[in-house]
């Protein structure tokens, strides 16, 4: 179903904001959403969908209207020559209790360019959740999409990755069984980021050998990983992570569906996405190009690998202001 058919009530002008909207569902009926977003950068410049993890927000990089740091700020000289949409993802609020697809987002992106009166964008990059995203807005709406890059997406989840997260929401689970949901989300997000890494960062960042420390013996990742799971559980519920948790795996699209010019980016040894699968989506769709990055950072590296990413993004953005013209 294109944005076309679906209702939208505008609320708020042009610009950052929301807007509320009837959104069908892959799975079950139709509800209404608020669906807030981002727009910022110069208004003649080429747009940009732009879209991350599930941790990830609509404040890509500070701009006039934000000038605090975004989730990808170490992209914004890349990534400030272009104006930039984005959204929050729906149900990353936890008001939304039901399965929810990425192709549920991808509708949700487009409702909001047509909130703002945008026919179509340059180009979509997304990252591991928002390459997902972005590969079901590709199919949905190709004359809106222009080209489309996705770093550390597939076009299904990984068997041994989806039994991985099951247990993260397992977790989830025992924690409000025990009446301390927070302390089931901090332990699923503990047990994700071992996944986010590689080995090799992990040994060269956390050497020292397990100790004793009275009667329990802790490892060097620990403190590290006690951090991380704390941080992540003062902002995130129990319903939003158990949700969009599930969303990466009911993700699913068949690659010959994506016939925008396309790039797909595999991290080398990548523990959630294997290079091997992100090949075969390149390989499959009809316009895919493949490209590898070399790191040691796995599925981190869109955030991590700052120079290479650069790389990568200016690369692909080569000449979208000239075609833009």
């Amino acid at each position: 179903m294109s944005a076309a058919n679906l209702r939208i009530i505008r609320e708020e002008p042009e610009g950052s904001g929301s807007c509320r909207a009837t959104l069908p569902f892959v799975h079950g009926p139709a509800a209404p959403v608020t669906i807030r977003f981002e727009l910022a950068g110069d208004e003649q410049a080429p747009l940009l969908i732009l879209a991350g993890g599930i941790s990830a927000d609509a404040h890509v990089i500070a701009s006039d209207d934000d000038p605090s740091a975004g989730w990808w700020e170490a992209q914004a000289d890349v990534l400030g020559r272009f104006r930039r949409l984005a959204i929050d993802w729906v149900g990353a609020d936890g008001s939304l209790d039901r399965p929810i697809h990425p192709a549920d987002q991808a509708r949700a992106i487009l409702l909001a360019m047509d909130h703002l009166g945008i026919d179509s964008a340059a180009a979509f990059i997304g990252a591991s959740y928002g390459g997902m995203t972005g590969m079901h807005l590709a199919a949905l709406a190709p004359d809106r999409c222009g080209r489309l890059l996705a770093i550390s997406a597939a076009h299904r989840a990984h068997p041994f990755v989806s039994a991985q997260r099951a247990l993260q929401r397992q977790a989830v689970e025992l924690g409000e069984r025990l009446g301390d949901p927070r302390a089931g989300v901090a332990l699923a997000r503990k047990m994700a980021m071992t996944a986010y890494r590689t080995p090799e960062e992990f040994a060269d960042r956390f050497a020292a050998s397990p100790c004793l420390t009275g009667e329990r013996v802790t490892c060097g990742a620990e403190p590290y990983l006690d951090a991380q799971g704390t941080r992540h559980s003062a902002r995130v519920c129990t319903v939003a992570y158990r949700r969009l948790s599930e969303s990466i795996d009911l993700h699913a699209i068949e690659p010959e569906r994506i016939t925008v010019p396309a790039l797909f980016a595999a991290a080398l040894d990548d523990c959630l996405i294997p290079r091997a699968d992100i090949a075969e989506l390149a390989e499959r769709a009809p316009r895919g190009r493949f490209a590898a990055l070399p790191t040691r950072f796995g599925h981190d590296s869109f955030l991590k690998e700052h120079a290479l990413v650069a790389s990568l993004l200016s690369d692909f953005l080569e000449n979208l202001e000239y075609d833009h013209d």
